[in-house]
């Protein structure tokens, strides 16, 4: 029923948007500066650390390629969606270019600095307030760089100084916030701590405009309660415990909670910013209509999982070994990730990545409605 609903409502919006939208141009954004956590991290978390092992990366990329995916993720979409090549991640030295924009993204970020290490649950010291520094940094060095440059070669591979005030800035976090919370807080002291979680990303966002950012595309987070690592240990939830599409359903409260206090955060940016044209996307819709009809779509149940051992209660992560009754398991991937909902019972196939891109960047699931096409154009 959710997936029929959405796609109604996609068809209505779409007819509104090819009126609506047919006088404006396409616009051509030269770059894009990405901020966010493993959804959309395209190498940071991998080159400050540990890099990520096969069998990540390697269906599409044909080798682990910085990603907790099988293949691409939704920015890289975006960057194919607006003709641009994928982000190379900041934290990369190796081979980078940055002509094109640059992802400060690292897999386990948060909006707020955590006081805990990635050695202990996964949160990357590389929050949203240390991504903005990075930024500054980065665009502060190549425009000094850039113009001293005294050859093109030495050029090609930095952004233009007048590309910073046209390029398409992106953000998908919010996430592990939630996930630090769930571990650490009641669900009333989590949803006292969101208005300042939300206002932390609004800061980013005005320091971006004063920086000369102007296009923005929001993503609000996903139902994080259909994560099928939350019933890796938990077998058989309580009655009440799961919502109709077998998700745990006070987590997608809060999710939900979440992502209505930033869209209205959002609103009263937009006054705050006048010449900023902000993009709300929906993409919690997006994936619980996808998770709600897995089988008409033809895909997989979405609890299970593509890479990696799970059965009962032994856990092997994908790509990692581990000895059970005295027999050397390994954490494989499936035959056919395309099918698969989850990739490794936290991160999204690319299958489900595509669905997502494919539901969103029309502007179907947008506010305002607009292609990302056309997301330069203030509405």
């Amino acid at each position: 029923m959710e997936f029929w609903r959405v796609l109604i409502a996609g068809v209505l919006v779409s007819w509104f948007l090819s009126v609506g939208a047919a006088n404006l141009p396409q616009c051509e954004f030269p770059a894009i500066y990405n901020f966010g956590d493993s959804n959309s991290d395209t190498g940071g978390i991998s080159a400050a650390f540990e890099p990520i092992r096969a069998p990540y990366g390697v269906p599409f990329f044909h080798k682990p390629a910085g990603r907790d995916c099988d293949g691409r993720l939704i920015i890289d979409f975006i960057a194919e969606k607006v003709k641009l090549p994928y982000l190379h991640a900041y934290l990369n030295s190796l081979g980078a270019n940055f002509r094109h924009g640059a992802n400060f993204a690292t897999g386990g970020s948060t909006i707020r600095r955590q006081n805990e290490t990635i050695f202990q649950y996964g949160i990357s010291p590389f929050a949203l307030d240390m991504q903005i520094v990075q930024f500054d940094q980065f665009k502060a060095r190549t425009i000094e760089m850039y113009n001293q440059a005294k050859d093109l070669s030495a050029k090609d591979k930095l952004p233009r100084p007048e590309d910073f005030a046209k390029a398409l800035y992106t953000f998908d976090i919010g996430q592990n916030d939630l996930s630090v919370g769930f571990r650490t807080m009641s669900f009333d002291q989590l949803r006292a701590a969101m208005p300042d979680i939300i206002n932390q990303l609004a800061s980013a966002v005005q320091h971006l405009y004063q920086q000369g950012g102007r296009t923005f595309w929001i993503h609000n987070t996903g139902p994080i309660g259909c994560l099928p690592v939350n019933f890796f240990y938990l077998h058989n939830p309580e009655p009440g415990y799961v919502d109709q599409y077998g998700c745990e359903k006070g987590q997608n409260d809060m999710a939900m909670e979440f992502n209505r206090q930033l869209k209205d955060r959002l609103i009263k940016l937009r006054a705050e910013l006048p010449e900023a044209s902000i993009t709300h996307v929906d993409v919690y819709t997006a994936k619980i209509s996808m998770i709600s009809s897995a089988k008409n779509l033809g895909m997989a149940d979405p609890l299970k999982v593509c890479c990696g051992y799970h059965v009962n209660y032994d856990h092997i992560w994908c790509g990692n070994k581990a000895t059970i009754n005295n027999t050397e398991v390994y954490g494989r991937s499936c035959e056919n990730p395309s099918v698969f909902i989850s990739w490794d019972g936290v991160h999204y196939s690319q299958a489900a990545n595509q669905f997502v891109s494919d539901h969103t960047l029309n502007g179907s699931l947008t506010d305002p409605p607009i292609p990302i096409t056309q997301a330069c154009h203030k509405q």
